[in-house]
């Protein structure tokens, strides 16, 4: 069959060439054939219709007979593409270089990032979340500098032309492929029964072999973009005339109209639009909404104003497809992209001729794919792969101009967002609720709460970023009002009420949608304007969106019926509209040099304007104050989100510029008693000390003024706008939020916002380092000297406590630098000038209400008034301050003495240098009348004192009177206005109860601004007269500006930094300064104090001695406890002395006492009650995975690299028990070596002992515990009650007193041969304890159920040794190898050797000597045969020489045994306790036996000359050649013995106490040597050799040939095992990790994608084993064995329970020990000392050595459980 299509093939592509009519004709009708739709609806009979069979058909007539492999290597050749264009889906890992970008979007895919240049940028790797392609080669998007070295070659000169007859079948067989294609698609979609799935997968081949053809490179690609594109093409094959054609034709037009698109139909040729379709489409738009009441007429209103224009009709309706890619596209968005369809055609998109085509064609159908998106059902998986192909069309410049030209592509985003929008409009609610005519959207709608708004917003945000597109935008006018029409959709929206009485039932959490919304669709749109606005040239741009913006507001004011009064009790967050108009003024006075007042409105509109953004700064007060807490949590969450670093450039910064804006040309005294009143304060603002408020609780009264005053302060001083530079703002911004907290370099960036980054992004941080250090990965305060700028900081907090610890911190930094002692305040800053245009903002510092306000609130402060606070006063100074900085210039005194006379209400002019001096003598409150003000007699010159004649009740009628003022200014008409304000003022906020009656007082005041800050000073100070001129002392003061005495300090440093201020500015200031100082002040009145007060005076005071008692109290139990601590043993810090220390107990005469952690009562551990030791059992590989090398092995990083664990020292030593157990008898082979080099049990403690039946007792409490706790009780885990240190055993301690230990640790002056002869009795009468063990004591018990413990802590097949299961051999095995294990595992604690000394870390902690006891009480069980003692064998020469060669499987021979094991088997067979001369002689005979082994292994290692050598002389001639003179044998000897001294002093040590003594590394053999007693202490020689150690117990010839004969009679039946079994010398490395690459991407490379060994996938969270470098998949289910995943697998082969796992995508490391696991975090950081949890930032990591060595060294000292404290368990599961 593959022979005839390949002769076919061949016969027609020639016939071709020869340009044969009929063979075209053939080729098309087999086409026909192969490819037809029919035979599939019939029975498929036929071979030829399945799809593989029309696809081998397909490539068959492509290749024209050719083999394909070849054809595709031929068509490759002529690729001339220098693009990459690699296309990717969600998850892929791409890099981003910013250094190389021109579109923010640009990415390379890892290969081309690799290639290309890249040292130094700014890079950072990323994983795609909707997909992407390589833009390697792209010049519109990159920087040619970052191209890799494929793509740089840009002339096509090279590539030869394609021969014509290679593609000349792919130009007639595509057409007919790609349409049968497109039947297929239109057959399976048929509206009612959607099973597009099903269509798409059957579809997969097809479109597979079309996504092949376009990696075949540039030449097939431009067939294809032919074939696509071509009209002709299209119109024939659809216009055919057969049944099949015509009836999918049908179904095309069908689904057409389905979606409410109409089809101009080309056969009629009129162009007449059916009937209906138009109307459809309207009916599409308003169904959405029918439900809602009412709400259908308002959008109809809307949508009709919109749709007049027959354009806009076209942009959504209308679609003509002209050719196979429209229409492909059309199936694409109707089955809702595909991934397939999507990535074929991206991977199209290096060919610049279908670039174009399909943008064009994206932008045609750009209104379908919104309806498409709003339908569907996965909005979300759809949203990314629509912003997957636009991101690739229109981060190109070059084309997103082309197609806004050619296209409308503008107009048709703008148009669609808008219809978009429109389907879930309601009616605002906010100011006049019946009659409004604003809609708003609704944040609740699924639309505004998914984002699924946010692939066409990104479009336009994307397209925005192009300079000549942006420019388009902003020139035209009518594209500008449609964008206002569609932002005030969002102004006002999510409008909030106050709840007064009830709590509400549902917090609604629309808001996220509506911050999003405004963020995302207003805001970024936004700033993409604005970043075009930059130079004078663009001033006409900024003005068009000024003018249109106004226009919007306008219009917005009309529809809600907004008059002059906002109404109370409501907010919204959003106002979109003010904020334009405010980023666009702003920018035309920084950037343009436009003249302020060109572009600002009337007065009127102005008062209009500052309404809302100052309700909105109120309500943040009144939220704050916790007036809204019966709307619930939402409403702070709004509150933060407000002013939170992401959004507060969007909100709150264009609010507050608004703000100063309006006061800057306001009147004055207008705006400020507007921001009283809008506060609620005003009638908190009165001199009686009793007032009545009508609007307000009184305790929210103070919080709501400091809010006020704050409020002015930001506004008075705060310059983002008003003439800071990019970098002051910057800066600004970074001091501000290093105040509050140490940042880490990430957050640091997080926090400052984009907008802000994007400005100064190339100064970032190089400007900065000045005040930057980055340790560790935090970044270091700066200066709090100078850069502390409270006001910015109380902008920026999110949360209040931020404020609080900002000033902590400064006071924390001016203590240590012995600057200021006491509480410091927030220092005063200078501000930056303001830009002239902002001048008229000062004048709020100069204005008569604001004098009034300060006035009045110093003297109620100074009074005691109630509900002020220092906060208060803190920014009452703070506005004096800043008034006195900004006087406008110093007055001439005589013009001031003329205008004293002529007396104001309150004050004589406008500048506060001069208001502050004048005088206020009496002067008129209202007050209750049950105040205290009402008794007192007004004193007689009331009348005659012009000065008195107003009150604070005039004060703020003075209000009403500039609001009269500004009426009559809007309406021309006096009349009116009085009656129109009048009653409003009045009425406004009427109390709904009766107020109680309010009479007038005249208060005796007698006061001026200064003389009240000078009594204030006396106040603050406690003192009489504390204040006095400094400049009477030195006239310097007067002339240095800044004098640094006054930067920082607290209260009385700012009044007096305000005086002198005050003083400097005006000689007359000077004087009355003096004056006042002069007149001895009299105290302030005390005030007659009523009962009541008297009571909450008392009351205060009880509180007062309460709080001290308490302090008292509270200062003892801290005592308390550090003494406490210091006598317990702290966990975290080794090097604690532990109180009791049980290792080296004190040779005291007594018996050692315990102190039980649980009851607290001490004693000795007996018989009945014993105490144990707390200890954690853990089993360990640790000393397995030493290396007899120094060179420590490397992760492997590329295929060449490998691990192989046969030189581990597990890996050995199992090696040579199976050689053993090869050649003889097992019982003699297990105990010949130690196992537990792998899964042996290691035993720690914390030095905490208890008794064992208070354990029991704790252990049943902590069952019942239903708290969740991080162990697993059943497990036996509990935490020691005392430090909490992980445990899960108890040790029982051995009833031994130490009276005995003296008396076993003198020398006793026997002979060799009676020592030998007493062991070997003692062994004898095994069996036989000293504590009568026989008879079950609770002791015994204890040892039994502890030893249960040690074996079952590891795994049975770490036991498990013997031939023969169960034998009693194994546990005598695995109980002499535990102590093994501890005595090792100590030795590497201390690093190898002894040299050191003294008791280690490890020594304080160790309980080899209780563990000891437990373990020689088991072995007591097992009795050795004495025929099979091994100690007969050391100590006696035999008499029988035969017999050995009678069993069939002999023992093992004496020299093939580890001496250690030998020396552990001997001591734990003895009756316990041991004397210490036992001990000794035990060790004596041990070593000789070393020294032989040692001298077996050097004979075998010499060659044969040596020997020779060695036999005649008994030492070598001097002129030898050989490696071997006496003194490299003697050191060889020494270094092979040397293990086992180590290990022998570390046991004698526990066993018998005595320091281990400390010594050079050289000396170490002889100093261990005489410790142990091999030396005689006599022995001093300056030629010191191993040899003088050796003590034979028979005459050493007989007994050595005798060990000898073992191996001569064993190497008759195998010589060749003789050597191999021979014990060689240990040269064990100290265990280490693998040692890690410098650079993070090198292990990322080269693992993420790497196939898992076991199932040969990737695996989605790759980790390797730091340990022994295995790759596994964690988590993974594929790789599950028996329910236990993969890493948990691991974790218990490699290391017996615990696993250290790097993970490859999140580049932290995970420890698994036993059921539980934790994160240990990472040992890579980025160039600021960052962890990158999960690659998130994706910037280069580095190794930080430290992190690793401590990892290391918690593996090496099993301390994972006690340092790390999150633990969890992971149910096998990881």
């Amino acid at each position: 069959m593959a022979q005839e299509k390949r002769a076919t093939a061949a016969r027609l592509k020639v016939a071709l060439s020869l340009e044969q009519e009929s063979a075209a004709a053939e080729l098309r009708a087999l086409l026909e054939r192969v490819l037809s739709l029919r035979d599939e609806a019939s029975s498929s009979s036929s071979s030829s219709s399945s799809p593989e069979a029309a696809l081998s058909w397909c490539r068959c007539l492509l290749a024209g007979g050719e083999p394909w492999e070849s054809f595709v290597a031929a068509v490759r050749a002529y690729d001339p593409a220098t693009l990459c264009g690699l296309v990717w889906t969600a998850n892929f890992v791409a890099y981003r270089c910013r250094t190389c970008g021109i579109s923010p979007c640009m990415s390379l895919c890892a290969e081309c990032f690799h290639q290309g240049d890249h040292a130094g940028h700014d890079y950072n790797m990323f994983r795609s979340q909707a997909g992407g392609a390589c833009d390697c080669g792209d010049g519109n998007v990159m920087r040619e500098a970052g191209f890799c070295k494929r793509h740089r070659i840009k002339s096509s000169s090279e590539v030869p032309s394609v021969p014509k007859d290679l593609l000349i079948m792919s130009e007639l067989v595509l057409p007919q492929f790609i349409f049968y294609l497109i039947q297929y698609l239109r057959d399976g979609y048929n509206e009612p029964e959607k099973d597009l799935h099903k269509v798409l997968q059957m579809l997969e081949p097809h479109i597979s072999f079309l996504e092949d053809l376009t990696k075949m490179g540039g030449a097939m690609r431009s067939v294809l973009t032919q074939v696509l594109t071509n009209q002709q093409f299209y119109k024939d094959l659809s216009s055919g005339e057969n049944a099949c054609t015509k009836k999918s034709h049908e179904k095309y037009l069908v689904a057409l109209k389905g979606s409410g698109l109409t089809f101009p139909e080309d056969k009629l040729g009129s162009g007449v639009q059916e009937p209906g379709a138009a109307a459809n489409v309207l009916s599409l738009f308003s169904k959405s909404q029918e439900d809602q009441d009412g709400s259908q007429g308002v959008g109809k209103r809307k949508r009709v104003k919109l749709s007049t224009t027959t354009k806009d009709q076209s942009i959504m309706d209308v679609l003509k497809h002209k050719c196979f890619l429209e229409e492909l596209l059309f199936w694409t968005i109707k089955y809702e992209f595909p991934q397939k369809m999507v990535t074929f055609l991206l991977n199209m998109l290096p060919d610049q001729d279908y670039k174009i085509a399909f943008t064009k064609t994206f932008v045609q159908h750009y209104a379908f794919i919104m309806k498409t998106l709003k339908k569907s059902h996965e909005s979300d998986t759809m949203s990314n792969r629509i912003v997957h192909i636009s991101v690739q069309l229109f981060s190109n410049e070059e084309l997103a101009r082309q197609v806004t030209e050619e296209c409308q592509l503008l107009d048709i985003m703008v148009t669609v967002l808008l219809y978009m929008m429109e389907s879930c409009l309601i009616k605002s609610e906010l100011q006049d609720e019946e009659n409004s005519l604003h809609v708003v959207v609704n944040c609740g709608e699924a639309l505004l709460k998914n984002n699924t708004y946010w692939p066409l917003v990104s479009d336009f945000i994307n397209i925005l970023s192009h300079q000549s597109v942006a420019k388009k935008f902003l020139e035209d006018h009518r594209l500008l009002v449609t964008w206002m029409n569609f932002v005030s959709f969002f102004q006002g929206m999510n409008l909030n009420k106050r709840e007064l009485n009830e709590h509400v039932e549902f917090e609604s959490q629309t808001y996220y949608a509506a911050f999003a919304a405004e963020l995302e669709a207003c805001a970024q749109p936004m700033w993409g304007l604005l970043s075009h606005c930059k130079i004078r040239e663009t001033q006409e741009y900024t003005r068009n969106v000024v003018r249109y913006c106004l226009e919007a507001l306008q219009d917005w004011f009309d529809a809600i019926n907004f008059v002059d009064e906002p109404t109370p009790n409501q907010v919204t967050f959003h106002l979109p509209l003010h904020r334009y108009y405010a980023m666009f003024l702003s920018k035309a006075v920084k950037c343009q040099e436009l003249d302020l007042d060109s572009l600002l409105p009337d007065q009127e509109m102005l008062m209009k304007l500052m309404v809302h953004p100052l309700q909105i700064q109120a309500s943040l007060s009144e939220i704050h104050s916790n007036m809204w807490v019966r709307n619930g949590l939402q409403i702070k969450g709004q509150a933060m989100t407000y002013v939170q670093s992401h959004f507060c450039n969007s909100m709150i910064d264009p609010d507050i510029y608004l703000l100063q804006v309006c006061a800057s040309r306001l009147d004055p005294d207008y705006f400020i008693s507007s921001v009283f009143e809008r506060f609620k304060v005003v009638d908190l603002l009165t001199m009686a000390s009793q007032h009545q408020n009508t609007v307000l609780d009184s305790e929210h009264e103070r919080s709501m003024l400091e809010g006020a005053l704050t409020f002015l302060v930001i506004l008075l001083s705060l310059r983002l706008h008003l003439g800071m530079t990019d970098d002051e703002i910057l800066r600004a911004e970074m001091v501000a939020q290093l105040c509050m907290n140490d940042r880490t370099h990430s957050s640091l960036l997080d926090l400052i916002s984009l907008n802000l980054r994007i400005a100064a992004a190339c100064s970032f941080f190089l400007r900065l380092h000045i005040t930057l250090d980055f340790k560790n990965g935090l970044v270091i305060p700066p200066i709090w000297d100078k850069e502390f700028d409270p006001v910015m900081v109380i902008l920026r907090t999110v949360y209040r406590r931020d404020v609080q610890s900002a000033m902590d911190r400064y006071t924390a930094f001016l203590k240590q630098s012995g600057k200021v002692h006491g509480n410091p305040w927030p220092p005063y800053k200078k501000r930056t000038d303001l830009h002239s245009s902002y001048k008229g903002l000062m004048g709020l510092l100069h204005c008569k209400t604001l004098h009034i306000v300060l006035f009045t609130l110093l003297y109620k402060i100074l009074m005691d008034h109630q509900n002020l606070s220092e906060h208060v006063l803190c920014m009452v100074l703070y506005l004096i301050e800043l008034g006195l900085e900004n006087s406008s210039e110093l007055e001439s005194d005589e013009e001031v003495s003329a205008n004293e006379r002529c007396h104001d209400s309150w004050f004589p002019g406008n500048n506060l240098v001069s208001n502050m001096r004048h005088f206020i003598n009496y002067v008129r409150v209202r007050v209750p009348e049950t105040a205290p003000e009402v008794k007192r007699e007004p004193p007689a010159s009331t009348s005659s004192d012009g000065s008195g004649n107003s009150g604070t009740a005039q004060v703020f009628s003075l209000v009403a009177e500039r609001r009269k003022k500004f009426q009559e200014i809007i309406n021309r008409n006096t009349t009116e206005a009085t009656q129109a304000v009048r009653p409003k003022t009045s009425m406004k906020w009427s109390a709904p109860g009766a107020t109680p009656q309010l009479t007038t007082a005249i208060l005796e005041v007698k006061e001026s601004i200064l003389s009240l800050l000078i009594k204030l000073h006396h106040k603050l100070s406690g003192k009489q007269n504390s204040y006095f001129p400094p400049w009477l002392d030195d006239m310097e003061t007067l002339i240095q500006h800044e004098n640094p005495k006054y930067l920082h300090g607290d209260g009385m440093t700012a009044v007096e930094r305000i005086l002198l201020k005050a003083a400097l500015q005006s000689r007359l200031n000077k004087h009355i300064i003096e004056e006042i100082c002069r007149k001895v002040t009299p105290p302030v009145p005390p005030k007659k104090i009523s009962p009541a007060e008297k009571k909450t005076l008392d009351k205060e005071e009880r509180r007062q001695k309460a709080r001290e008692r308490q302090q008292k109290l509270l200062a003892e139990f801290a005592s308390r406890q550090k003494s406490f601590m210091e006598t317990a043993m702290d966990v975290e810090s080794p090097d604690v002395d532990i109180a009791m220390e049980i290792t080296t107990a004190e040779q005291h005469v007594s018996e050692a006492v315990y102190d039980c952690v649980i009851c607290g009562q001490s004693g000795p551990s007996t018989e009945e009650r014993p105490a144990g030791l707390v200890v954690l059992l853990q089993p360990s590989s640790v000393l397995g995975q030493c290396r007899n090398t120094t060179e420590s092995k490397k992760l492997p990083t590329s295929e060449k690299e490998q691990i192989y664990p046969w030189d581990t020292c597990a890996a050995v030593y199992e090696a040579r028990l199976a050689t053993l157990q090869q050649y003889f008898k097992d019982s003699s082979c297990l105990q010949s070596v130690s196992i537990g080099w792998e899964g042996g049990v290691y035993v720690q403690t914390c030095g905490h002992t208890l008794h064992i039946d208070c354990h029991k007792s704790y252990m049943e409490s902590l069952r019942n515990d239903q708290v969740l706790q991080g162990f697993s009780v059943d497990k036996g885990e509990f935490t020691c009650p005392l430090c909490r240190q992980f445990a899960n055993s108890v040790l029982p301690c051995y009833p031994g007193n130490n009276v005995e230990r003296t008396l076993w640790q003198c020398h006793s002056n026997k002979s060799m041969q009676d020592l030998i002869k007493e062991v070997e009795e003692l062994q004898e009468q095994l069996g036989t304890f000293p504590v009568s063990i026989s008879s079950e004591t609770n002791l015994s018990k204890e040892m039994e159920s502890v030893m249960k413990d040690i074996k079952s802590t590891t795994q049975k097949k770490y036991t498990d040794y013997s031939k023969s299961p169960g034998s009693p051999d194994n546990d005598f095995l695995f109980m002499y190898s535990v102590a093994r294990t501890n005595l090792e595992l100590e030795l590497v604690h201390r690093g190898g050797n002894l040299c050191l000394g003294g008791a280690s870390t490890a020594g304080k902690r160790s309980c080899l000597n209780q563990l000891f006891h437990v373990l020689a009480m088991h072995m007591r069980f097992y009795s050795i045969d004495s025929a099979f003692n091994p100690w007969k064998k050391l100590t006696q020469l035999a008499l029988d020489e035969n017999l050995m060669s009678n069993e069939e499987q002999p023992e093992v021979p004496v020299l093939y045994r580890d001496v250690l094991s030998l020396l552990l088997i001997q001591i734990l067979t003895m009756p316990q306790p041991l004397r210490k001369e036992h001990f000794i002689c035990i060790t004596k005979v041990l070593f000789t036996l070393l020294y032989i082994q040692a001298l077996v292994v050097l004979s075998v290692k010499c060659n044969s000359e040596d020997r020779i050598t060695w036999m005649n002389s008994g030492a070598l001639k001097k002129d030898s050649t050989s490696a071997w003179c006496p003194h490299s044998i003697e050191m060889y000897l020494q270094q092979f013995c040397l293990p086992f001294l180590r290990i022998t002093s570390l046991l004698q040590h526990h066993l018998f106490g005595g320091e281990l003594p400390s010594c050079q590394e050289g000396e170490e053999f002889a100093v261990l040597a005489s410790c142990l007693g091999l030396l005689s202490p006599s022995f001093q020689s300056s030629q010191f050799s191993s040899a003088s150690c050796l003590d034979w117990p028979v005459p050493a010839f007989d007994i050595i040939s005798q060990w000898c004969s073992e191996l001569v009679s064993f190497s008759n039946t195998h010589p060749t095992q003789v050597k191999v079994l021979l014990i060689q010398e240990s040269k064990w490395d100290l265990p280490h990790l693998l040692q890690l690459p410098e650079n993070y991407n090198t292990i990322f490379q080269y693992y993420h994608r790497k196939s898992c060994s076991v199932c040969s996938k990737v695996p989605k969270d790759p980790a390797i084993c730091l340990v022994c470098g295995t790759f596994v998949c964690l988590k993974g289910l594929c790789c599950k064995q028996q329910s236990y995943c993969e890493c948990v697998l691991h974790s218990q082969n490699c290391g017996a329970g615990t696993g250290i796992f790097l993970l490859i995508n999140a580049s932290v490391i995970i420890i698994i020990r036993g059921h539980r696991f934790c994160l240990w975090g990472s040992v890579y950081l980025d160039a600021h000392g960052e962890e990158d949890r999960d690659l998130r930032r994706g910037k280069p990591l580095y190794i930080c050595k430290e992190r690793y060595n401590v990892l290391e060294q918690q593996w090496v000292s099993h301390t994972f459980d006690h340092i790390n404290k999150r633990w969890g368990p992971h149910y096998n599961g990881l």
